[in-house]
């Protein structure tokens, strides 16, 4: 089930992908304004289009130019549908070109914050905002002649900002106002989704809830299911999630991949079952994984067959809950998220794949389940007000999310017992004295990695020559963006004093201060 259709409901604004790496973002920003966003590749038909019976669309940037011989493309009756028509960045310049104006490369590329002043006496799109305001630009190209019945609605000192024909309901920007560094970016697409889509406000957790609800219940039947819990709060979401909708005809299933944290499926067993009241079949299966790892360094394989062999794991458990039970089982939950499948797969239009989750491109090309996947249209921060609205502890729900391939990500290059044992101690030191500091629930994410690389150190008035720890800690929102956490000097010392201390395998512990982007939140 790529997507339950009662989560799509009409009237909402669809995002039409022309390869951004912030496509995601537009469609976050809608649903901050409790109106549904979906994005769909740019080359999606329009009968397909038309089906959703969508209130607007917005057409995303991306890193061609519009003059390329393979650049991206929609069929140009898009902007006849009648619909409104938001061109962000690319979206400007395809939508000038196609309606016959002419775009050409720019003298000086625009990168970064710029100052943009608001040329048009009125304009729906920067209705009660500020004459002057900063923006955000990322091009190399610009528009040097409008087509026919547009005019400019904004300007920066090099090129044309803003642009609309308000008969056609065709509006565009040469600016990203979906990133937060785009002072009235929020305001901007709140004016084009009330003001000129007409959109309501019909994405909340009560609808979202009995939507999905029903959309499980159909798509499953009378049907069996296990579900591939993971212990953290994707999983979990899901899991109670489809339980709601299926009762005890669900079986949850928690593997012990031995690639987990510091006491992890023990506390996590607990909470599941003991706290949660989920049925939970728990499976010791770290042998197996370990063994599938073994010589492997390259992050992709690995998470390649991670997937395969938690697919393995779960279809050895199907076969024994059917020999006791009687009757087949049909389907696979996962906690599948949407940013997993943006990272993952490209089939969002041409936006390029950043590396591959183990639950969505990592599974193996015939699969014994058909997937239940009932969040894989969702962000995070709504999975976890999904989780609030099902009554889920908050101890789970604050939980920092953890990668299903586990600590065989934070372990660059091969994963051995050694290694493991050095990245797990870390990790239970870094997260205990963030909580001690009380900074656990205000962090995204914290979590030790450990690098390829020894070096040399003196330890006990001696030579040692051991394994390197970097320590990640980041702030965000959805995990779409992130920025590094800037902890406490006298914190990060404590850190590194006690993994040193504590970890005999390590003789140093180095912090990174990378935001994302330019890099992933995780190392692999």
């Amino acid at each position: 089930m790529a997507s339950p259709t009662g989560m799509r409901p009409r009237g909402g604004i669809v995002v039409l992908d022309f390869g951004s790496q912030t496509t995601q973002l537009i469609a976050r920003r809608i649903r901050e304004q409790q109106v549904f966003s979906l994005i769909l590749p740019c080359s999606t038909p329009l009968e397909q289009i038309r089906a959703l019976e969508p209130a607007g669309l917005i057409l995303s940037g991306g890193p061609s130019s519009v003059y390329d011989s393979d650049a991206p493309s929609c069929d140009p009756a898009v902007l006849s549908l009648g619909l409104p028509v938001l061109g962000i960045c690319y979206g400007l310049q395809w939508t000038a070109r196609t309606l016959g104006g002419e775009v050409r490369p720019a003298e000086s590329r625009e990168f970064g914050p710029a100052e943009m002043e608001i040329t048009a006496d009125s304009s729906a799109l920067f209705a009660g905002l500020p004459a002057r305001q900063t923006i955000w630009m990322s091009h190399g190209d610009r528009v040097i002649r409008l087509p026919d019945g547009f005019r400019a609605t904004g300007r920066t000192p090099s090129s044309l900002a803003a642009i609309e024909d308000p008969a056609r309901r065709v509006y565009a920007v040469q600016f990203h106002p979906e990133v937060r560094h785009t002072e009235y970016g929020r305001d901007i697409l709140r004016n084009f989704v009330f003001e000129i889509c007409g959109a309501r406000p019909n994405w909340t957790r009560a609808s979202l809830l009995s939507e999905m609800t029903a959309a499980i219940r159909q798509e499953v039947g009378g049907e069996m299911a296990i579900c591939a819990l993971s212990g953290g709060v994707d999983s979990a979401v899901a899991a109670t999630l489809v339980h709601r909708a299926i009762g005890d005809r669900l079986t949850n299933v928690f593997v012990d991949t031995g690639l987990l944290r510091q006491n992890e499926y023990e506390e996590t067993m607990e909470l599941l079952t003991g706290r949660m009241g989920l049925k939970v079949a728990g499976v010791r299966a770290g042998d197996r994984f370990l063994g599938r790892l073994a010589g492997v360094s390259d992050p992709e394989e690995k998470r390649r067959r991670i997937g395969n062999e938690f697919v393995a794991v779960f279809a050895d458990e199907a076969r024994e809950l059917e020999r006791t039970g009687g009757r087949p089982i049909r389907f696979l939950v996962q906690g599948t998220l949407y940013p997993d499948v943006i990272e993952s797969v490209s089939v969002r239009g041409p936006s390029a794949v950043i590396k591959t989750h183990h639950n969505v491109g990592g599974l193996p090309a015939v699969m014994p389940f058909e997937l239940v996947e009932p969040l894989r249209d969702l962000f995070k921060d709504e999975v976890r007000e999904v989780g609030r609205e099902l009554g889920l502890p908050e101890e789970m729900l604050t939980k920092h999310p953890f990668p299903g391939p586990g600590l065989a990500v934070r372990v660059l290059g091969e994963v051995t017992e050694e290694k493991l044992r050095a990245v797990r101690q870390a990790d239970a030191i870094l997260t205990e004295e963030i909580r001690r500091a009380g900074l656990y629930e205000k962090l995204w994410q914290a979590f030790a990695v450990l690098l390829p690389a020894r070096s040399v150190g003196v330890m006990g008035d001696a030579r040692s020559y051991g394994l390197t720890i970097a320590i990640r800690a980041v702030t965000s929102e959805d995990a779409m963006t992130a920025d590094w956490a800037r902890l406490p000097a006298e914190i990060l010392g404590r850190i590194s004093a006690r993994i040193v201390n504590e970890t005999r395998e390590v003789s140093r512990v180095v912090y990174d201060i990378s935001s994302k982007p330019p890099a992933t939140i995780e190392w692999e």
